[in-house]
C-alpha cells in the first residue's frame, strides 16, 4: 500500500490525481501502439492475401496454357499495387526457399528511437513478424506469399507516433494537476476555519462557533463541532458554578470550625493559663516545689495557643476586604518567616494596584499562595522561597482584559514532588479553574520549582497604572 508524507491534503489529493492520471495516459500511450502494429500487421495480412491470389491466378494459367509462362512468379504486379516504404513481399517454395522477393526502399530517418524503447517494442510487439498466406493448386499447397515490414522501420515509425503523443499527454496532465490543486484548493478552504475553531477550544475559548459550509461533509462536521462547543461551555459553565459553591461552602466550614475552635479551646487554654497563674501564687507560699510544674503548665498552654492562632489564621485568613491582598499577602509571608526562624527564607514581591482585584479573586488568591507556601515549606526542602504578585496587561498575552499572575518559586531539591501531591494541588486547580484561569507547575532539571496562576480580571479602569514594589524578605 502507498504511503505519503504529512503533506498537505490538496498535494496528496493532486499526488494521487496526477498519479491516476499518469496511468491513464500510459494506458493511451500503449493503446496507441498497439493500434499501429495491429494496422500494420493486419495491412501486411491484405497484402498477402492479394499475393496469394495472384501467383495463384498465375499458375492457373500455366495450367490451361500447358507450359509456364517465363518468370514465374511474378511480383512485379503486386508490387506496383501495393509496395509501400520498407516493405517486402516474397514467394517462398514448399521447401522453405525465397524464390523471388521485392522490397521497397526505407524512408529517410531524422532520429532513431532511444535503444531502451527499442527493446521493449521489440520484445512486446515483434514488429518485424511476416504475414504468410499459402498458394494452392488443385488443391495442392505450391508455396506461401510472404509480406513483411523492415523491424527497425517499424519501430521508428512506433516512436514517431508516440513522440508526437507525448507532448500532447504531458501537457494534458500539467494543465490537470494544476487545476485539481486550485479546485481541492478552493474546495478545502472551509478547513482553515475550522483549524482555527479547534485552536480557539484548546485555548479554553468555548464561544467558538463554525459557520455553515457548502459542502454537505463540512456541514455535517459544523454541525458536530458547534454542538460539542456547546455542549462543553455548557459543561463548563456548570462545573465553575459548582466548583465556586463549593469552594465557598469550604471557606463557610473552616470559618465555622475556627470560631469553634477559638470559642472553645482559646478559652479554654486562657482559662488552664490563668489556673497555672494562682496556683504557681499559692504555691510560693505553701509549696515551692510546685512552681517548676506551674511554669511548664502555663508554657504548655502559651505554645498551645500559639499552635491554636496559626490554626486559625490558616481556617480564617485576616479579612482581605479591609486589609487589602497585599498586606494579607505580606502578613502571610511574616507569618512564615517567623515560625521558620531562618530555615527557609519567604520573600514577597508586588507589581501594579493588586489591591484592586475584585473580592472573590482575591480571596482566592490568597487560599491559593497559603496552599502553596505551605507545600513549599513543608514537602520542597527549600532554602528560600519567592512569591510574586504582577497586575499584566492582557493584550501582552493574547487576552482581551487584563489578568494578574502569581508565581511562587523555590530552590528545593523535592519539588518534583510537590508538583504531585494531591489534595492541595488539587484545590489550587480548582480555585483556578471556578475563575477561568489557568495553572501550570514547571520543575526545574538543576532543583527547584515554579508554580504560576493566571486569572483574567474583568475589565475596569481601576486596573491602570503601573507602580511597582520590589522584592523584599519579609523577617518576623
Amino acid at each position: 500500500m502507498w504511503t505519503f508524507a504529512r503533506y498537505d491534503l490538496k498535494y496528496r489529493l493532486t499526488l494521487r490525481i496526477a498519479l491516476v492520471a499518469a496511468l491513464c495516459f500510459a494506458a493511451i500511450s500503449a493503446y496507441v501502439l498497439f493500434d499501429i502494429d495491429r494496422s500494420a500487421h493486419a495491412r501486411n495480412e491484405r497484402i498477402a492475401e492479394i499475393t496469394a491470389r495472384t501467383l495463384q491466378l498465375q499458375q492457373s494459367k500455366m495450367h490451361w496454357v500447358n507450359s509456364p509462362p517465363a518468370g514465374f512468379p511474378d511480383l512485379d504486379a503486386v508490387a506496383a499495387a501495393a509496395m509501400g516504404p520498407s516493405l517486402c513481399i516474397a514467394y517462398r517454395g514448399v521447401d522453405g526457399q525465397i524464390v523471388q522477393r521485392i522490397c521497397g526502399g526505407a524512408e529517410a530517418r531524422t532520429d532513431d528511437p532511444p535503444r531502451m524503447f527499442a527493446m521493449l517494442y521489440r520484445r512486446v510487439f515483434d514488429p518485424g513478424r511476416e504475414a504468410a498466406r499459402p498458394v494452392q493448386l488443385r488443391d495442392g499447397r505450391t508455396g506461401d506469399a510472404v509480406v513483411w515490414i523492415d523491424a527497425g522501420v517499424m519501430t521508428a515509425d512506433a516512436w514517431r507516433e508516440l513522440s508526437r503523443l507525448l507532448p500532447v499527454l504531458g501537457t494534458a496532465l500539467v494543465l490537470l494537476c494544476v487545476l485539481a490543486h486550485a479546485a481541492l484548493a478552493r474546495a478545502l478552504r472551509p478547513t482553515r476555519l475550522i483549524r482555527a475553531g479547534l485552536e480557539r477550544i484548546a485555548a479554553n475559548d468555548l464561544s467558538a462557533r463554525l459557520p455553515p459550509f457548502d459542502l454537505a461533509e463540512l456541514s455535517a462536521i459544523r454541525d458536530a463541532f458547534n454542538q460539542l462547543a456547546e455542549g462543553l461551555q455548557t459543561a463548563l459553565a456548570q462545573r465553575s458554578e459548582l466548583t465556586r459553591r463549593l469552594i465557598a461552602l469550604q471557606d463557610d466550614e473552616r470559618r465555622h470550625l475556627a470560631r469553634e475552635l477559638h470559642d472553645e479551646f482559646g478559652q479554654s487554654l486562657a482559662a488552664i493559663r490563668a489556673l497555672a497563674a494562682s496556683i504557681r501564687q499559692s504555691a510560693a507560699q505553701d509549696c515551692p516545689d510546685l512552681i517548676a510544674e506551674c511554669d511548664s503548665i502555663a508554657r504548655t498552654a502559651t505554645g498551645m495557643m500559639e499552635t491554636l492562632r496559626g490554626t486559625l489564621v490558616r481556617l480564617r485568613p485576616p479579612d482581605v476586604d479591609e486589609l487589602g491582598l497585599a498586606a494579607s499577602l505580606e502578613g502571610l509571608v511574616a507569618g512564615w518567616n517567623r515560625r521558620q526562624r531562618g530555615r527557609t527564607r519567604f520573600e514577597i514581591g508586588l507589581s501594579g494596584r493588586v489591591d484592586r482585584v475584585p473580592d472573590a479573586i482575591a480571596v482566592s488568591l490568597y487560599r491559593i499562595a497559603q496552599e502553596a507556601l505551605t507545600n513549599a515549606a513543608k514537602h520542597a526542602g527549600a532554602t528560600r522561597v519567592l512569591l510574586q504578585l504582577a497586575l499584566q496587561d492582557g493584550a501582552g498575552d493574547g487576552a482581551a482584559a487584563d489578568q494578574i499572575a502569581l508565581t511562587v518559586e523555590n530552590d528545593g531539591p523535592a519539588s518534583e514532588a510537590v508538583g504531585k501531591a494531591g489534595m492541595g494541588l488539587l484545590g489550587m486547580r480548582e480555585r483556578v479553574a471556578s475563575l477561568g484561569g489557568r495553572m501550570s507547575f514547571e520543575a526545574a532539571t538543576d532543583g527547584g520549582a515554579q508554580l504560576r496562576v493566571v486569572i483574567p480580571l474583568p475589565a475596569s479602569p481601576d486596573f491602570s497604572g503601573t507602580e511597582t514594589q520590589p522584592a523584599t524578605a519579609c523577617a518576623a
